[in-house]
């Protein structure tokens, strides 16, 4: 009974889709004021709900958000993020990915290609990319914790091309000027004459565990167009970044 009440209040919070208040919640779950400010109690110690500006106010929790998204398998991410994904192919015209930083590594885990019969494009694949020298990997590894970008710099810097970065100075800057511009490009790192640019998808208050990219030829993917898909590529992330969220709390 204990539990569920606790998972009761749990799901008036995330229903609700915006800050509340405990007694809004008692008065909608029917239970007994001082059981239910109790069990209120109890989920803020445990984290999964939080009073993000000391209001009154409650929202799901960090905590509460980050077992729903390890419990997310890529079968659920594709399914909320692909139809933003192919709309953002058709409107660039280009080639745009989704990937995954999950168990120290960052995969691509989702593709979408431009209709455009008549366009040449690159398919990216899918898997693991390289820590060091993937747009989709920087996007991540910049705004990961401090021990996590050691383990990338004192990692093997492979040079891939003669345009790849293996320095750990290199990184350490062009980390500082993803995390100011707020996405990472690939400039032919991995392939000469393939170009791509992503930025980062933060989840909640989680962080960076996600980005979404374009890539396509370097004739195309010049400085000042990679700069022009940055920006558009940013707000998609915040789109994204949305649908994986309700996707998590819709079903908790």
């Amino acid at each position: 009974m204990h539990l569920e009440r606790l998972i009761r209040l749990l799901e008036i919070v995330a229903v609700v889709g915006r800050p509340v208040t405990a007694s809004e919640v008692q008065a909608a779950s029917g239970i007994p004021k001082p059981t239910c400010y109790r069990l209120f109690q109890t989920l803020l110690e445990q984290g999964l709900i939080e009073e993000p500006n000391e209001d009154g106010r409650y929202i799901i929790g960090e905590r509460l958000i980050r077992i729903a998204l390890l419990g997310k398998s890529d079968i659920d991410v594709r399914r909320v993020s692909a139809p933003l994904l192919r709309s953002a192919a058709e409107t660039y015209n280009e080639t745009v990915f989704l990937a995954r930083f999950r168990d120290n590594r960052i995969e691509i885990i989702h593709v979408e290609t431009p209709k455009d019969p008549g366009r040449a494009f690159i398919h990216p694949g899918i898997g693991e990319r390289p820590m060091h020298a993937c747009s989709c990997s920087k996007a991540i590894a910049a705004f990961a914790e401090p021990d996590f970008q050691e383990t990338i710099l004192n990692g093997t810097l492979k040079a891939f091309t003669d345009h790849t970065k293996t320095t750990r100075k290199d990184l350490m800057d062009e980390f500082s000027l993803i995390k100011k511009q707020g996405y990472a490009d690939c400039d032919q790192e991995i392939d000469i004459g393939i170009s791509s640019v992503a930025a980062p998808v933060a989840v909640g208050r989680i962080g960076v565990t996600f980005s979404v990219g374009a890539v396509g030829p370097v004739r195309r993917f010049g400085h000042d167009y990679r700069q022009e898909i940055g920006a558009q590529l940013k707000e998609l992330a915040t789109k994204i970044s949305a649908a994986i969220q309700l996707c998590n709390v819709g079903e908790v």
